[in-house]
């Protein structure tokens, strides 16, 4: 079998990654994902994730590479990470009470023919009314500053919200395995 590569620095991804694989590479792709002007959220995922696994496949010619992206977003603004404590509470307080979607795109690069498969996978994540001191404690005991939307539903995250909504649970973490289980048997290659 060709060698695997994640072209990720997740460390959620990886973790996701390894339920299906046990053996695999991993490598930041190092790319600029700044959004294009009037780029939409869902040709932005899409761009990235292509964008990834290209500069992953300069270093692993030989490769299957597997590249995602993901963006939160509120009433079509893209919620990027927060990075500190205050973004994070300002992000947790507009979504409280309200749907933030998120777009997780997957690309299956295979870097010997230059051929790809490549979907977005959307999930709600219904928030409930949030007060400020439910929102300061979270961030706290969490502190989900590199996450995109500002938490962890693996985690305590959870808890904040009424309800969930999509196809994979794991879309919601980084990791779309039940599409990329489809695309690698697309590929007659059978997991388990």
């Amino acid at each position: 079998m060709q060698q695997i590569v994640l072209g990720s620095s997740s460390p959620f991804r990886k973790e996701l990654l390894q339920k299906l694989i046990p053996d695999f590479t991993t490598c930041s792709p190092d790319i600029d994902e700044t959004p294009l002007a009037d780029e939409s959220p869902t040709d932005l995922v899409q761009r990235l994730a292509l964008k990834k696994a290209a500069a992953v496949a300069q270093q692993f010619p030989e490769a299957l590479i597997i590249a995602s992206d993901q963006v939160s977003v509120l009433q079509g603004n893209i919620n990027g990470k927060p990075g500190n404590f205050e973004n994070a509470f300002t992000q947790l307080k507009s979504s409280s009470g309200n749907t933030v979607t998120f777009l997780t795109s997957l690309c299956l690069y295979d870097a010997k023919t230059g051929q790809n498969q490549l979907v977005v996978e959307p999930f709600h994540v219904h928030f409930r009314d949030l007060n400020d001191g439910e929102i300061t404690r979270y961030l706290e005991k969490e502190t989900p500053f590199n996450c995109a939307g500002s938490f962890k539903s693996e985690g305590l995250g959870i808890t904040l919200f009424q309800k969930l909504e999509g196809n994979d649970p794991n879309a919601l973490i980084g990791l779309p395995l039940i599409k990329l289980a489809e695309m690698f048997r697309n590929l007659g290659i059978q997991i388990p």
